[in-house]
């Protein structure tokens, strides 16, 4: 008989899809599902197993074989490979991927699915009451994150599928026998919001630092709603996670916005995954890394991109940094260099910021035909990120792309060009500029994708399609 065990390490982490053994005792260093589930205690330790397989090592915690804050970069057309560099990810920056060498997200988010799916099937043994609601929560937005993640990488743009377009597996169960075919793509995704609804019903207003609290889920809504073209939710989403937002975590402004990414103040983060330097996920790897010549960058910031942060723009420097090796100059990207004390490049993961919602009521709102509403967020967000900020006064076609710039400059570098452009359904266009800091040096060597290219859409690994006869892989 198969049994799943839960195997110890720091803290209890929860292997559901994996560790399936015929065996007629316990592991010395294992206990039953069984006897996992019966404390508070143990529900605390199996949803704190769920956040770290969100820190798994090709997903949000990924370096070179793929990453939530690099790949979607490395995709697109805000950086430019750097020749002096180790060429990491040149896979995807030459759209070269193929079903046995993928970007390995797809474990990596079953995983944290199939820990909050164990979770799950055991909630009963919780009383009623806030801890089980909040706990209850947390693992619903969880598991809506992941297959959100799942389906921006691995199927198409949900404004351009039909009924017929197949997403991923939209998994609930932990049985170890299971082999899912794809769920259509729509039904995903409509499983996704009714999770995030869910857990909106369900979570604090405020929890620890790196979870999940009621806020962080109205805005990941917010975001998924936008990607689905539903305007009107995706604005309501937005709104309601803007009147929810502990204060602690609310915009940050000119002066506090250097401070997010040294993880020295909470302001603007709704949910970052807490990453420290005993677990060993130096993020930043994969953008840079730092020698006593100087630093070297995998990627430079393409010098069309960095022209458009002026010089009273505060990302500009928290975002990007110049720096000469080998004689020559090249702008990188320093956002995850790490702490201001402690290891280099280790520092905490942002999953959604406040800046991102506003940005998102804005594109809703002017996708509705609110102006004023729209220019309005756009003020606000400008003016925490402007030194000496008028506000603009834009409108029509104008106010539409002033938005987009402004998502563009305000997610650079965190997983969210790439996915922003296939969801709108533009080409990637990447300039001629190349990898120096002035702009010379060698260009990108393939220049433009296709809107609805098929190579929007990542291979799902073949090892999954060898072992699931149900699994279609996707057409190429």
């Amino acid at each position: 008989m198969k049994k799943i065990y839960l195997y110890t390490s720091l803290i209890l982490l929860l292997a559901a899809g994996g560790c399936k053994k015929e065996l007629t005792q316990n592991p010395y260093d294992g206990v039953p599902t069984d006897q996992a589930f019966n404390t508070p205690a143990d529900f605390t330790n199996a949803i704190r197993g769920a956040y770290v397989a969100l820190r798994g090592a090709s997903y949000y915690g990924g370096q070179d074989n793929g990453a939530m804050v690099s790949t979607p970069d490395v995709l697109s057309d805000n950086l430019v490979l750097n020749q002096a560099g180790r060429k990491s990810q040149l896979k995807f920056y030459v759209y070269n991927y193929v079903g046995n060498d993928t970007w390995e997200l797809w474990g990596n988010a079953y995983n944290a699915i199939s820990r909050v799916n164990l979770l799950l099937q055991n909630l009963s043994k919780l009383p009623d009451g806030e801890f089980k609601d909040n706990v209850h929560g947390e693992a619903l937005a969880i598991r809506a994150l992941a297959h959100f993640d799942l389906l921006r990488v691995y199927a198409k743009s949900y404004t351009s599928a039909n009924d017929n377009d197949l997403g991923v597996p939209f998994v609930t169960s932990v049985d170890p026998t299971l082999l899912p075919a794809r769920t259509p793509l729509k039904q995903a995704y409509s499983l996704v919001v009714t999770d995030f609804e869910d857990a909106i019903e369900l979570l604090a207003q405020d929890n620890d630092v790196g979870r999940i609290h009621k806020a962080a889920a109205e805005g990941l809504l917010s975001r998924v709603y936008l990607y689905m073209g539903e305007w009107q939710k995706s604005a309501d989403a937005a709104t309601a996670a803007i009147a929810d937002v502990p204060a602690a975590n609310d915009l940050a402004s000119p002066d506090e916005f250097d401070d997010i990414w040294v993880d020295a103040t909470e302001k603007d983060v709704l949910f970052k995954i807490k990453n420290l330097d005993a677990d060993i996920t130096p993020v930043g790897v994969g953008y840079k890394q730092s020698t006593s010549q100087g630093v070297i960058p995998e990627y430079s910031v393409d010098f069309a991109f960095y022209q458009l942060f002026t010089d009273n723009d505060v990302r500009k420097n928290a975002y990007i940094g110049e720096t000469e090796y080998n004689g020559i100059d090249y702008l990188y990207v320093k956002k995850y260099s790490g702490k201001r004390t402690g290891d280099a490049d280790v520092v905490d993961i942002k999953v959604i910021r406040m800046g991102e919602v506003y940005l998102n009521r804005a594109e809703a709102y002017y996708n509705l035909n609110n102006e004023a509403g729209a220019l309005e967020d756009l003020n606000t967000l400008r003016s925490s990120r402007y030194t000496g900020f008028v506000d603009g006064a834009e409108t029509g076609t104008a106010l539409g792309e002033a938005i987009q710039q402004q998502r563009r400059l305000e997610l650079a570098f965190e997983g969210s060009r790439f996915f922003d452009l296939k969801r709108l359904n533009k080409a990637i266009e990447r300039s001629d500029f190349g990898d120096r800091a002035d702009g010379s040096g060698i260009p990108a060597s393939v220049k433009t994708l296709p809107a609805n290219d098929l190579y929007f859409l990542l291979p799902i690994p073949q090892a999954e399609i060898n072992v699931n006869p149900n699994m279609k892989q996707n057409p190429y």
